[in-house]
Formats: structure tokens, sequence, C-alpha cells
């Protein structure tokens, strides 16, 4: 009982910490898992071999994979040319200038991470704002809204898809056959709700339309010939991620292997490519594994398989949209990757007793996607954008953010809900 409760107080310990902003999440994270084993060591009931066990490799492999190549296309003005092309194939008409934005946003954010993406995609989003002298609001807001709508649909993009895909024996074609189809439809659900919320700002007229016509694309790209080594390395890429239940490879070694293709092709300063990496983001992952496999081994989990007992008698569908929206409504206000790591191990025991769980796995796919839209906190995207923005006339406010950003997800949830209703036998199969 001891150890349980220890466990548990620790998790939740980590969970405030990321919460209350009081303390970095990576540092709150690796805190959390060294106390975690010392506790373990002393109380008997987790050693450091296990705590090394616990941490998904795969995971881990697939995120610094697609991070380095990240860090290799990202100097090459690849992802500010795509932002001034569509500016201009736009003609700086406010509605079409969102929907090309958010378009070009959300097919980046389903291959490459999306927090990267509107990094690099926002400042540009801004720069052609104070250029037509538009609100950059619903640009802004789109993007980050989108981006992640949009990396529900693939393995690579988001983070909690990796972690359930390692879980769940998910392969990248699996994600496009069962997530991808359901977030086409979700997404168009998000555009129509943003340009009905921000219909009077879409409403304005640009005032230097001329100065945006003048952009030359072709500008913002600093080397055009690393820019397409990497795109092909890219391409190559799906297709082995398209290919790996039939070659028997790993994610992670498609990711990996296309990382190294593109430093051998490129050829860009190491020091330089590996400081853009994001690595405070794979410690994060490595310690909360640890600290979750912590609470598995003093059997916190356990408990669960008695809950499953309760539920067993319950529709599986109605179980399934239970995960779905508790999962949303949590990811309002806490990172969706903890919550993700922490009911891996839960929809876990529940196969152990004989429930099915192809649904529930996908029903937290598409909660931890769509929950971070709600709130200004819930989605490192989200914060991203927000203090992008507080570099230009109209901040985004976490009150802003509640206005327009939770009436998407409600509405993109509940879309998803009964979506889920309709093909659930196809998901859980």
């Amino acid at each position: 009982m001891v150890p349980i409760i220890v466990s548990l107080i620790i998790f939740l310990s980590v969970i405030y910490l990321i919460f209350s902003e009081k303390m970095n999440r990576t540092i709150a994270s690796m805190a959390g898992a060294v106390l975690m084993v010392i506790l373990g060591l002393v109380l008997h009931f987790y050693t450091e071999d296990q705590a090394v066990s616990t941490i998904d490799f795969n995971t881990l492999g697939l995120l610094l994979g697609m991070m380095i190549l990240v860090s290799v296309l990202e100097p090459t003005g690849f992802f500010q040319f795509l932002a001034v092309s569509v500016g201009k194939f736009s003609k700086g008409k406010p509605v079409r200038m969102l929907l090309f934005l958010g378009t070009i946003t959300t097919i980046v954010s389903m291959f490459l991470d999306n927090v990267t993406t509107v990094v690099l995609i926002a400042p540009v989003t801004i720069l052609l704002c104070e250029i037509l002298g538009l609100n950059a609001q619903p640009y802004l807001m789109a993007e980050a809204l989108l981006s992640d709508t949009g990396g529900v649909a693939t393995l690579v993009g988001d983070p909690p898809n990796i972690l359930i895909g390692s879980a769940a024996g998910f392969t990248f074609l699996d994600f496009l056959t069962h997530s991808l189809p359901i977030v086409f439809v979700v997404w168009f659900s998000a555009l129509g709700i943003l340009l009905l919320l921000f219909r009077k700002e879409l409403a304005q007229k640009p005032t230097q339309l001329d100065a945006l016509m003048e952009l030359n694309p072709k500008d913002a790209l600093k080397d055009p010939k690393a820019t397409r080594s990497v795109l092909i390395i890219i391409v190559l890429m799906i297709a082995l991620f398209l290919l790996e239940e039939w070659l028997h490879i790993r994610p992670a070694l498609v990711a990996l292997g296309g990382a190294a293709a593109a430093l051998v092709w490129v050829r860009p300063s190491i020091v330089e490519t590996l400081k853009r990496v994001q690595w405070e983001v794979l410690i994060f992952f490595g310690a909360l594994f640890v600290v979750i496999g912590g609470m598995q081994s003093a059997g916190v989990f356990e408990g669960f398989g008695q809950i499953a007992g309760l539920i067993k008698g319950l529709p599986p569908v109605a179980l399934g949209l239970i995960i779905l929206w508790v999962v949303a409504l949590l990811s309002m206000v806490v990172d969706n990757v903890p919550i993700t790591i922490a009911l891996i191990p839960v929809i876990q025991s529940f196969g152990n007793l004989g429930i099915p769980t192809n649904a529930l796995w996908w029903a937290l796919v598409l909660g931890a996607g769509f929950g971070g839209n709600g709130t200004i906190i819930g989605s490192t995207a989200n914060i991203v954008v927000s203090s992008l923005s507080e570099k230009t006339r109209n901040p985004i406010t976490p009150i802003t953010w509640s206005k327009r950003g939770l009436p998407v997800m409600i509405g993109t949830t509940l879309v998803a809900s009964l979506f889920y209703i309709l093909f659930f036998g196809f998901l859980n199969r």
C-alpha cells in the first residue's frame, strides 16, 4: 500500500508542477523520475534496471530522428517560402489567406512536429499581416488550432500518436486508414467554426496589397539545393513508413535513417544542427516513462483491473466515448503527453481482462489530439503562438483563446465522437 501511495504522490506532484508552471516541465519530470527510483530502491518496489527498461526507445528514436530532420530543413528557409507563397497566392484576401495558411500548416504538421511548424510559419504570418494592415489573431489561432487537429492524422504528427502507436503496435498505415478520415471531416468543421467566429476580423480589407505582391517567395529560400535534398528524403521516409509492416522495420529506424541520410547528403554544421534539436522534450519523455514505470511496479494500475470488472458490462462504444471525452477535458488543462503516458498502462490492463482495446486506443488518440485546443495552455503550439502574438497590436490573451478555441475544441470533439460511433466496428478491428 505504501509504494502505491508514494508513487501516486510523485506523479501528482509532477503534474502539478507542469500545470502550475512553477517549474520547467523537463526539470519537474526529471526530479520526479529520480525521486521515484530512490524511493523505489528504499521501499523495494523499483530498481534502476526496471527504470531503464520502462523507457520506450522506439518513441524516443522516432522523435529524435524527426527533430534532426527538421533541424536540417529549418535553415533552408523552406517554411518561410511556403508562407510567403501562400500570402501572394491568396492576393491578400483575408478568408483565402486564412484558408491557405491553415491548410499549409496542417499538411506540414502531419509529417513534422507541429510546434516547430508554427514557430517557423507564425513569424512570417505576423509579417504578412503587418504589411497588409490586418489583425493577425485569426491567422495565428487558425495555424495553432489546425496544426493540432492535423497532427492527429498520422503516426508522426503528434507526440501522443507516437506513444500510442508504439504501445498498441499501430503502424503509419493504420493511422492513415483509421485516424486520417476522421481528422479530414473534423478539420473542415474546425475551419468552419473559425470562419464563423472570426467573421468580423476577416471582413477587414488589406491596406498595403501592393507591398505584398512585390515579395518574391524565392528570396526566402536560402539553400534551394538543401531544401530539395531534405524533401526527397522525407518522401522516401513516408514510403518506408507505409511499408514498415511488410519490411518488418520500426518507425524509429526509418526516422533515424532519414536523419542520417539528410546529414550525409546536406552536410550541415553538426553542432548547429544538434543545437536546434529539442533535447528537453526527449528528456521530458524519458523521465515520464520512468515515473509511470514506477507507478506500474508499485501496483497502482492493478486497481484499474477492479474498475475494468465494473465497466465490463458497459457497451464498448460507451467506454470509448468516456475515454475520449475524459482525455479531451484533461488535455485542456494538462499537457496531453503525461496524460497519454499515464493512460497507456490503464488501457493495457483492460486488454489483459479480455476487453477489446483497439477502439479504446483510437479514443485516446482523438481525445488527446483535439482536447488541447480548448485553452491557451492546452497545447505547446498554443503557448508558442500566443507568445509570438505579444509582438502584434492584438495579442492573444487566455480570454480571447477561450472565446475562440473552446468552441473549436467542443465542436471538433463532438464531430469526432459522432464518427467514432459510426465507425466503431472498423476502429475496433
